[in-house]
């Protein structure tokens, strides 16, 4: 059960976060924080100081001023804390950058997933577009909101500028007889009004074509929605300071399992450490049409080479034969051969971003008994090599492992 303290529980998100962790049974709410007496499901305090409840984390929807307050209480207290507020001044960077030396802190521009998710198609937008595009920023907002422009565009025109070789200068709106765009300008405009949630527009204005990338809130519950996830998240966390891309590549460090049947597993032990042997070997290979996969190479302090690769079943009468005519040309070379195989394969595009990936599949391959004969990795993908017998059982152990 996470227990949450909720800082601006009177407020428009404080109903709505109030609304939906009430119906939750792994979260609830155990104090409210907030400067006007209102009437809420659980205790409430003018201040955090005040507050004599136990709790994990503290979710804030207030104002930046009032980090300055709960922080150091925060910290005396060891609470992660979820900090949902927009404009933040430097100096309230600065003191959440000091404060998460001591404990987890959750900060985000925006509280919902799909705007994060809009973030990561810009920056994949301005790699392949270059710097041949003039980019524009829109974002609209209801008529109570303070800040200018909003956090979020702030947060999106950051993300733009850090896939970008030549960083982009900010411009907030254009006023007067001479505002001609510069090339290195990105513009970002504001508009207020009635009841807007949240609407964020992003353009790519070419020489002949135009690319927009949007995202609209309809109601606040998505912001709580991500909230909510933001709290269960850092609970879980070493002090630090998080994001929501942090907790999207944890969600998605494994996202996909592939199985490969009717593998085979060719190993050459004390081989010559000579590259020319090396070639001609993956030449045979290649000129007779046999695909190799899960290349490993691995120097022996004896001066040998040991090199092992996986095959498909039906290329291994070929490739026996091919391997034993140049295991026969080199004395001392010892050529293996397993079969009744299959390759897991698990990726997940967040993997580069989390520690501990390849601990939590090969534990639990241990933990149930699963040998594991072979390993090759990159970024976002593992890829290991089981007896065919045991693949079912493994398969449902990763899904239950990771969730997919």
């Amino acid at each position: 059960m996470v227990r949450v303290i909720l800082n601006g529980c009177g407020g428009r998100m404080g109903t709505v976060l109030t609304n939906l962790i009430g119906d939750m049974s792994d979260m609830k709410i155990v104090a409210g924080i907030d400067i006007v007496d209102v009437s809420r499901p659980y205790p409430t305090f003018a201040s955090l100081e005040a507050c004599t409840v136990d709790a994990d984390v503290v979710v804030d929807f207030t104002s930046p001023k009032t980090l300055h307050g709960f922080l150091p209480i925060a910290i005396a207290r060891k609470l992660g804390i979820v900090v949902a507020t927009t404009g933040l001044t430097q100096v309230e960077l600065d003191l959440l950058a000091q404060a998460s030396a001591e404990i987890a802190i959750f900060r985000s521009g925006n509280m919902s997933l799909g705007i994060n998710l809009v973030q990561q198609l810009l920056q994949s937008t301005t790699k392949v577009l270059g710097e041949r595009y003039d980019i524009e920023i829109i974002e609209k907002h209801h008529n109570l909101k303070k800040d200018s422009p909003s956090g979020t565009a702030l947060m999106l025109a950051d993300s733009i500028n850090s896939v970008r070789i030549n960083k982009l200068r900010y411009v907030c709106g254009r006023e007067g007889a001479d505002t001609l765009r510069k090339p290195d300008e990105l513009g970002i405009h504001s508009l207020r009004g009635g009841t807007i949630v949240g609407q964020h527009e992003v353009t790519f204005a070419g020489q002949d074509e135009i690319i927009s990338i949007g995202h609209q809130a309809f109601s606040r519950q998505v912001f709580a929605t991500g909230a909510i996830a933001a709290a269960a998240y850092i609970v879980r966390q070493k002090p630090g300071i998080y994001s929501m891309q942090d907790m999207i590549h944890e969600s998605s460090a494994v996202t996909t399992l592939y199985t490969y049947p009717e593998e085979v597993l060719v190993s050459l032990e004390d081989l010559p450490r000579d590259m020319s042997v090396i070639s001609h070997l993956y030449g045979v290979l290649a000129e007779n049409d046999v695909f190799i996969d899960m290349i490993s190479h691995t120097g022996a302090t004896n001066g040998h080479l040991s090199v092992s690769f996986t095959i498909n079943a039906k290329d291994q009468v070929k490739t026996e034969a091919l391997l034993r005519e140049l295991v026969a040309t080199h004395d001392g070379v010892h050529l293996g051969i397993v079969d009744n195989i299959t390759k897991l394969t698990v990726e997940g595009p967040g993997m580069e971003f989390q520690s501990g990936v390849a601990y939590r599949v090969f534990s639990c391959m241990a933990k149930a008994g699963i040998p594991i004969l072979a390993v090759t990795t990159s970024e976002s993908k593992i890829s290991y090599i089981s007896p065919t017998s045991d693949v079912d059982r493994a398969v449902a152990i990763i899904k239950k492992e990771f969730g997919i």
